[in-house]
């Protein structure tokens, strides 16, 4: 079961909990749906709490009212918890509600996952979790937000930046993006695909394009490894052999292997088949290159072979990726 914490306080933007909670929703029953019957019973499941100071009713920025289903004082930290974006100046809401800061900083001690959209950012930074961390926050604050938190390391560039198991966006729609970086951790990459396309048919950046963190290159501390991630993103292109790129840095092929599926959890083939088919998904959605064309130019030579890996990865075949994401292009 994962368990998923929304946040309600007066001034939020209803959509900080309406859209991610569709996705997730979405996912969930994709996932079962994907079972076979007898294992479905066995498919995970949301436990989805909102949770408010008082645990009264919440009116959002259009008067929408949510109803919160306890105070937040008798909550439970979740897997992942989710901050709303407020409307106009957060630091008058972020004051009255100390009770989510004490929350947040239980919860983080706990272990969950914390996520805030926009100007709901600034209850992490509040809170002191923020202090000495990249963050982001909705791009009219960025000026405020530095100087009411002069610790916090402000990523103006960024649209979501990530902190450990903090994670901060500059809008509803990256929270939706990083939304469906989620459910491809907690569900799967095939269940995180089918979400993204029945929601977002655009062309939309990829959660990994959009982030300013600690990122997978950086995320161990074994320095020869991460020489040959970078050696594997600066090649992908070309007919690369894993024995070679072994003998390269000065190991054999057994513990080349070893070292980077300690240090990464994944197999250094399965790395550049990754980074393969998101520059594969770039391509088809940038340029007018044939399939075939782009095929060769992710360092593949058998369209079949390049066809499988790319449904395994997207859940789609190239065509159809680029059928669908052109569906709502037009030219001026």
């Amino acid at each position: 079961m994962l368990k998923i914490r929304f946040i309600l306080c007066e001034h939020m933007l209803a959509t900080s909990v309406s859209l991610p909670l569709e996705q997730l929703r979405a996912a969930e029953s994709l996932a079962k749906a994907d079972l076979p019957p007898r294992l479905q019973r066995h498919a995970k499941t949301l436990d989805v709490q909102l949770i408010s100071a008082s645990g009264e009713p919440v009116d959002t920025h259009t008067g929408l009212a949510l109803q919160a289903d306890r105070k937040i004082a008798e909550a439970e930290p979740g897997d992942i918890i989710y901050l709303p974006a407020l409307w106009r100046n957060p630091k008058p809401v972020v004051k009255r509600n100390i009770p989510i800061l004490e929350y947040l900083k239980q919860s983080f001690e706990a272990g969950s996952l914390i996520a805030g959209v926009g100007t709901g950012c600034c209850f992490m930074a509040e809170a002191g979790l923020l202090d000495n961390k990249p963050a982001t926050t909705h791009w009219h604050y960025f000026d405020q937000f530095q100087k009411w938190y002069p610790n916090v390391q402000l990523k103006r560039q960024y649209f979501i930046t990530q902190a450990g198991n903090l994670y901060c966006t500059g809008s509803v729609n990256s929270m939706a993006d990083l939304t469906i970086h989620f459910i491809q951790r907690y569900f799967s990459r095939t269940v995180a695909s089918h979400v993204e396309r029945h929601f977002f048919h655009e062309i939309r950046r990829a959660y990994e394009s959009s982030v300013s963190y600690q990122s997978e290159i950086s995320s161990h501390p074994d320095e020869e490894i991460i020489q040959t991630q970078i050696w594997l993103q600066d090649n992908y292109s070309k007919q690369i052999h894993l024995g070679d790129v072994a003998d390269q840095f000065g190991m054999s092929l057994r513990n080349f292997n070893r070292r980077f599926k300690n240090a990464t959890g994944i197999t250094p083939l399965n790395y550049l088949q990754k980074v393969r088919m998101e520059a594969a998904k770039d391509l088809l959605q940038t340029t007018n290159l044939s399939i075939e064309e782009i095929m060769y130019k992710v360092g593949y030579l058998d369209a079949t072979h390049f066809n499988q890996l790319f449904k395994k990865h997207h859940a789609t075949t190239p065509g159809q990726y680029r059928t669908t994401v052109r569906a709502k292009l037009f030219s001026l």
